[in-house]
């Protein structure tokens, strides 16, 4: 979903620049905080990045102006907490955009609002609402995963919307003909990312217990013996 450079119009590029920066300002201050803390959370902040670069990097053609591909933004956001994933999220848009051609410069708040902002939001609401329900941990995770990309290919499409009325149907035409083409693709995408996501992190939690408890992430009667 990254959109690419130079499709929207000036104003909507310079709005949702505006719209991301406090974010990915606090998201800076409030990562720093942590990994001065915690120094060994920095391997795992190395994985969540490296995690959304490859992800989002596998791009697949959608709709004109536009692709459709994973975005790897639920796994930090369930470590990290969904506003560090905004300065994630700016590095590695900046990187494809410089080194990938993959969105833009004048796109990337866009980019960044909904990827880095909206996606990790979705995941780190989903993940704690259904932790309250006791549902299983690979459970949980799938469903954080799932909701991020899903939500951040419905807010690509309420901003392309957005810059591009419909003639006739207006805003919300023209929301649903984007979302229902982006849907074709995005929705395996979804399930394949969520699957991912559960694979690695009963990884950690088999492996790195006591990171994933002290980031209360993992429970005490969910650990592996």
């Amino acid at each position: 979903m990254h959109i690419m450079e130079g499709f929207l119009p000036a104003d909507h590029a310079i709005g949702w620049s505006l719209v991301s920066a406090p974010v990915v300002a606090y998201g800076v201050f409030s990562l720093g905080q942590k990994v001065r803390k915690h120094p060994e959370y920095r391997m795992l902040l190395g994985v969540a990045a490296a995690f959304t670069f490859i992800l989002s990097a596998l791009k697949i053609p959608s709709v004109t102006g536009s692709s459709s591909h994973p975005t790897g933004t639920g796994f930090g956001a369930l470590l990290f907490g969904p506003t560090a994933m905004a300065p994630i999220g700016l590095v590695v848009l900046l990187f494809q955009a410089l080194l990938l051609a993959h969105g833009g410069i004048t796109t990337l708040g866009a980019n960044i609002f909904s990827m880095a902002i909206v996606g990790p939001f979705a995941a780190y609401g989903v993940f704690r609402l259904t932790r309250m329900f006791c549902l299983p941990f690979g459970m949980t995770v799938f469903l954080a995963a799932f909701s991020a990309d899903l939500m951040t290919y419905l807010t690509t499409s309420a901003q392309l919307a957005l810059a591009f009325p419909d003639p006739v149907g207006g805003f919300v035409a023209s929301f649903v003909k984007f979302a229902s083409i982006f849907a074709l693709t995005q929705l395996p995408l979804a399930i394949i990312e969520g699957l991912l996501s559960v694979l690695i992190f009963n990884a950690l939690a088999r492996f790195n217990p006591q990171e994933l408890q002290q980031m209360k992430v993992l429970q005490t009667r969910e650990v592996q013996p």
